[in-house]
């Protein structure tokens, strides 16, 4: 009896350990002058999540090899964590709220224009929760 009584008194904990994952995408934004930084479409989470972020899972496809000095982050609504390559794993956002929206932002340094058509094809992040 106890051990049912234990066990009731745990599954919470353990429901909230389990976590999960939520996945979305985004296309653009266009990226035309050095100097300015360009958001994508928000990644938006699914409606009715608890719990907080963990790791995230990112990659990004851009229409033409990336020009010297891209500069990306990936970006909720208080912290931003700077990405490393065109995919790859953060923790830069952990403790943020499961449900948060996310952004991923596009920039490069100095100034003048960039080679014309250049735009993000695709911006994906898999977000880990517990």
């Amino acid at each position: 009896m106890r051990w049912m009584m234990a066990l009731g008194l745990m599954m919470p904990l353990l429901a909230q350990a389990a976590g999960g994952a939520w996945q979305a995408s985004a296309s653009g934004p266009l990226l035309a002058n050095r100097g300015s930084w360009q958001r994508s479409q928000p990644l938006t989470a699914p409606a009715n999540l608890s719990g907080e972020i963990s790791v995230v899972n990112w990659r990004y496809q851009l229409s033409k090899p990336a020009p010297s000095g891209l500069e990306v982050r990936l970006c909720g609504a208080q912290r931003c964590t700077t990405l490393e390559g065109a995919s790859g794993t953060t923790r830069g956002l952990a403790h943020l709220s499961a449900d948060e929206t996310l952004h991923m932002v596009f920039g490069f340094a100095g100034s003048g224009a960039l080679p014309p058509g250049l735009r993000v094809v695709s911006s994906e992040v898999m977000v880990n929760y517990q």
